[in-house]
């Protein structure tokens, strides 16, 4: 759940929805204001790293909690996948000589190596990642509002909150597709057999995650709609897919281009960092409880709580990635 993340589904929220980015992000924020409400309540009275393989195994019983930490598991490798792809796509925008996997792979190490160095490491690099987005988000909100009040007026200022054409329907297909922007708050949860006051302070971490998160989501989606309104039923599939892309290079041009691409890049190296440290805890709980084997909770526990997991999934990661790239190129 990084800021950068309203760009990768611009295009095509925006085509489901006719433009209207702003008012899909707004049910979306309403229906994980939700979830995230759960999620900190189950925090609260169960403060452990097992998150919502815990609250299941609580509540339903240890098959279901079996069956449902391990699709987290799988979540939680699949996510920073997808990162170490991305990363490598965009890089390979800007050095077309040097393969897409090269960067990928690059990038998976470097991960690896950022959270050996332990929790307070990933913590400090996040904190870092998120002032660069926030930034981000700032110069982007200043160049569109000088793009409007330069005398681009052709959407008026509340419209991209409106229904539009397509009604409430096509507002909640939008809102649907947009709860991928929001996948991560839950892996504050992972982390309350670290906090000082779990029960007080990872509830308010996961609501005030998904509240500001979304609420900058918005405000990206709302004052992106004022600065850049092609017809977008026109648009082709490229064009829709690099959608974000355009309207960054409309409002500041190659600069401001290649600044977004370095924040979206080192967001996405955020995101990957989170979820290694988050699956390391999951597994610590599953090894613990006797769902995966005993020995490797002791061995997660004597290595700082997540730095050999963090190698036992960059393990897995690597060959999976791969074998897509080798599909994905022939």
């Amino acid at each position: 759940m990084t800021i950068a993340v309203v760009f990768t589904t611009y295009g095509v929220v925006n085509q489901v929805t006719d433009g209207h980015l702003a008012a899909a992000y707004t049910l979306a924020i309403v229906a994980m204001l939700f979830t995230a409400s759960s999620y900190a309540t189950l925090a609260r009275k169960y403060p452990v790293a097992g998150s919502a393989y815990t609250y299941t195994q609580q509540a339903f019983g240890g098959f279901a909690g079996f069956i449902t930490g391990w699709v987290i598991l799988l979540d939680y490798l699949f996510i920073p996948m997808i990162n170490f792809m991305v990363i490598g796509i965009y890089l390979h925008t800007q050095y077309p000589t040097v393969p897409e996997w090269v960067f990928t792979i690059a990038a998976l190490l470097l991960v690896l190596v950022f959270n050996l160095l332990g929790i307070s490491f990933v913590n400090r690099a996040n904190f870092a990642i998120i002032a660069l987005s926030v930034l981000l988000v700032l110069v982007f909100m200043l160049l569109a509002f000088k793009q409007v009040l330069g005398g681009d007026t052709s959407v008026g200022l509340l419209e991209p909150f409106s229904f539009g054409e397509g009604g409430i329907g096509a507002i909640a297909s939008g809102a649907a597709i947009l709860s991928l922007s929001f996948l991560g708050f839950d892996a504050v949860s992972t982390l309350s057999e670290e906090a000082k006051n779990a029960r007080r302070d990872i509830p308010r971490a996961i609501f005030a995650s998904t509240l500001v998160g979304g609420l900058l989501f918005v405000l990206v989606a709302w004052t992106g709609g004022l600065a850049y309104s092609p017809d977008w039923a026109t648009l082709s599939t490229e064009d829709v897919d690099a959608a974000g892309v355009t309207l960054v290079g409309e409002l500041g041009g190659a600069p401001f281009t290649a600044f977004f691409i370095a924040v979206y890049v080192v967001s996405s190296f955020g995101s990957a960092m989170t979820g290694q440290a988050s699956v390391s805890r999951l597994l610590f709980a599953m090894g613990r409880d006797g769902v995966l084997p005993r020995p490797l909770a002791s061995c997660i526990r004597a290595s700082g709580l997540h730095s050999l997991r963090s190698s036992w999934s960059h393990s897995l990661q690597c060959p999976v990635w791969c074998w897509t790239s080798i599909r994905r190129h022939s």
